[in-house]
C-alpha cells in the first residue's frame, strides 16, 4: 500500500463509474484493504481528489514534454496550441477531471508547472510578462484543455438536442432553443461537457490565439 497506488486506484474507479464512484470504502475493497488503513496515505476524500488532479496533472506534464517544436516569434502559437490540445488528449482519457480540477480550493504544484510552460511559449514568442499574465485570464481553464460551461440543461445532453425544460420555454426563449435545436454535437468521444466537444473547444481556442497573436 502506498499513497501513489491508492490515487491510482482512485482514477480507476472514476474512469469506470464517474467521481460520484470514488468512496473510501469502495477504494479499499478495490485494493483489498481495510478502510482505515487508506488514511494513513489520504485522511479523507478531499486530499483524495487533491492527489487525484496531482496525478493527472503529471499525465499532461509528461505528455507535453514530449512536444518538440519551436516556439520562438510566430511560432509560439502553434506550439501553445499543440500543449493545450495535448492537455486535452489526456482529459478525454479522465472526462470526470476536469470537474474535479475546478472543484479545489488549492493549486496543485503539477498544475502550475504546466502553466509555467505555458507562459514560457508566450514569453519566447515576444509576450511581454503583463500580456502573458492578460493572456491567462482569457484562457482560464481553456489553457488546461477543457472549456467551463456556464450551465449543463439536465445534467448535460451531448448530442445538441434541446434540453427538455429549454424546449418547454420555447416561447419565451425562442433564439436559445431555435439555435439548439440546429446544434449536433455528434462526437461523444471528444466531449468533455454539455457542448465542450473537440470542434467547440478548438474553434474557441483559435478565437483566442488568433487575437493574442494580434495583440503580441
Amino acid at each position: 500500500m502506498s499513497r501513489e497506488r491508492v490515487l491510482r486506484a482512485a482514477i480507476e474507479l472514476a474512469d469506470e463509474g464517474g467521481i460520484a464512484a470514488v468512496t473510501m470504502r469502495r477504494l479499499a475493497e478495490s485494493l483489498g484493504a481495510e478502510a482505515m488503513s487508506l488514511y494513513h496515505h489520504v485522511a479523507n476524500k478531499d486530499q483524495v481528489l487533491d492527489g487525484v488532479v496531482d496525478v493527472i496533472a503529471a499525465e499532461i506534464n509528461e505528455a507535453v514534454g514530449r512536444i518538440a517544436v519551436p516556439t520562438r516569434g510566430a511560432a509560439w502559437k502553434s506550439a501553445a496550441r499543440e500543449r493545450i490540445l495535448t492537455a486535452r488528449q489526456v482529459l478525454l482519457r479522465h472526462p470526470w477531471a476536469p470537474a474535479v480540477f475546478e472543484s479545489r480550493t488549492t493549486t496543485s504544484p503539477a498544475v502550475l508547472l504546466y502553466y509555467d510552460g505555458l507562459v514560457g511559449i508566450m514569453r519566447d514568442g515576444g509576450f511581454s510578462n503583463d500580456l502573458a499574465h492578460h493572456a491567462m485570464h482569457a484562457f482560464g481553464s481553456r489553457a488546461l484543455g477543457f472549456s467551463q460551461e456556464l450551465f449543463t440543461p439536465s445534467g448535460g445532453p451531448t448530442t445538441g438536442e434541446p434540453d427538455p425544460v429549454l424546449a418547454s420555454m420555447a416561447v419565451r426563449l425562442p433564439n436559445l432553443v431555435g439555435m439548439l435545436a440546429e446544434v449536433m454535437h455528434d462526437d461523444p468521444d471528444s466531449t468533455l461537457g454539455w457542448c465542450d466537444d473537440q470542434s467547440e473547444f478548438e474553434f474557441g481556442l483559435d478565437l483566442l490565439l488568433d487575437g493574442l497573436d494580434r495583440r503580441r
